[in-house]
């Protein structure tokens, strides 16, 4: 059985927040659909401290961000946002479209086609995050999406050049500095300035992440988000500096986040937390990594690989890395995870920033049940159908017309008893379905 030798916070802890902010999120997305850019403006101004009227920014503003940064920082988001764009770009080749004939003169295919309109949030908060922008703008664009928008609050109570930079050179059709449950609102529902879109992708703060769950039905979104979590999976092929570096490098993402260390050493599990005690007096991001590690941190003592890989795949995390003797074992293995990070070369930060893998991932278990945001995300597969012949129209209209009239839609059978008579040249009742061709033996 496996030991904790340090246990995190209880979620249903969290479970008065979470009200508090579902309510929130609802009141201000009621006063966005009633008053639009009028609500807007006074919510940018409430939690940004950010006034404008118009809050796209024109292309003289975008020149004079890019202008802002040197040509080294211009050259590394290049070098990420090709690494983002070469990955969407295979993972789209593998994305065929379908046609099989069935039967004789039955035809049936599907199609990836994109979505129109898509909404991109580019978390600001504690920090600028302009690996988001790569990661869903240029994902977006590979998939073929007309119209991509970007918003991201204003960092320092003006645009965040890097940010900006990033949005442009992914390819965003507009770029909004704006922020938070505002952002969300305005790109779902439309104002008078910003046309609505169908999709909303991106992470996000609680209140971003409830209301892109509140909006869901009305737009398509990419997950149902929360704070971002890391586990390690470790042997003593590594050591605890390594192990201690990767948990702490996830954990100054927020004073929620998750760090979960699992391990087969308890001489690793004891070294590990004695170095993340080291380095959180050193790390200049150490005062919120402390609590996330204090209230969410874990550690977990297991008999065997077996031993963990059940518990990894119960704990789900969104970004997994794995530093054993049997990385592949566990790629082959593993079930329920965001991204796997394999072996001590790699780590969550590469995927983060620029290894070119997305770094929108589910949360909170959904790994469970999905994978995190690719090109796939913004393409809907749909089907198609076509009959070429008589025969096959007639034969397919005589079995769709009994079973309709086993389920009693008699408007459906008709649908196929007009071809059953056009086709086949079966006098078939109106109102009735087709009799059968092959008698059942009583």
């Amino acid at each position: 059985m496996p030991v904790w030798l340090k246990r995190g916070k209880d979620v249903e802890e969290r479970a008065e927040a979470d009200r508090q902010v579902r309510a929130t999120v609802e009141a201000i997305l009621g006063d966005i659909e009633k008053r639009g850019d009028a609500a807007i403006i006074e919510l940018s101004q409430k939690f940004d401290k950010w006034e404008r009227s118009d809050f796209r920014l024109s292309q003289r503003e975008i020149d004079d961000c890019l202008a802002q940064l040197t040509d080294q920082d211009l050259h590394d988001i290049e070098f990420a946002q090709t690494q983002v764009r070469n990955f969407a770009q295979a993972q789209r080749a593998t994305m065929t479209d379908l046609t099989v004939e069935t039967l004789p003169g039955v035809t049936l295919g599907h199609k990836h086609v994109p979505i129109n309109a898509v909404g991109c949030y580019v978390p600001g908060g504690k920090y600028p995050l302009l690996a988001s922008a790569h990661m869903s703008v240029i994902t977006a664009k590979v998939a073929g999406c007309e119209r991509v928008i970007t918003c991201a609050p204003p960092f320092g109570a003006k645009p965040a050049p890097a940010v900006v930079a990033a949005q442009a050179m992914a390819g965003a059709d507009e770029i909004y500095v704006l922020g938070g449950i505002q952002a969300i609102g305005a790109m779902a529902i439309g104002t008078e300035s910003i046309d609505p879109v169908d999709m909303l992708v991106g992470p996000g703060n609680a209140f971003v992440a409830e209301a892109k769950r509140q909006l869901f039905g009305r737009v398509g979104i990419d997950l149902f988000a929360g704070p971002t979590e890391t586990l390690v999976i470790a042997d003593e092929t590594v050591d605890g500096e390594m192990c201690a570096t990767d948990l702490l490098g996830q954990a100054e993402h927020g004073p929620t986040t998750p760090a979960i260390l699992l391990t087969t050493s308890e001489k690793l599990a004891r070294e590990t937390m004695a170095e993340i005690e080291r380095l959180l007096e050193i790390l200049p991001t150490g005062e919120i990594a402390r609590k996330s590690w204090a209230d969410f941190g874990e550690v977990i003592v297991c008999e065997s690989y077996d031993e963990m890989l059940v518990e990894a795949d119960r704990i789900a995390s969104e970004h997994v890395q794995v530093m054993t003797d049997r990385d592949m074992w566990f790629r082959d293995n593993l079930t329920n995870y965001g991204a796997l990070f394999l072996g001590p070369r790699t780590n969550v930060a590469y995927g983060d920033k620029v290894i070119g893998t997305n770094h929108t991932l589910p949360t909170m278990k959904a790994a469970r049940y999905t994978g995190g945001l690719w090109v796939g995300k913004f393409m809907k597969t749909c089907t198609w159908q076509t009959v070429t012949t008589d025969a096959a129209s007639a034969m397919i209209g005589e079995y769709g017309s009994r079973l309709s009239m086993l389920e009693g839609f008699v408007g459906h059978a008709e649908q196929a008893n007009v071809r059953v008579r056009r086709y086949g040249g079966r006098n078939i009742p109106y109102g009735t379905g087709a009799t059968p061709r092959i008698e059942v033996a009583q």
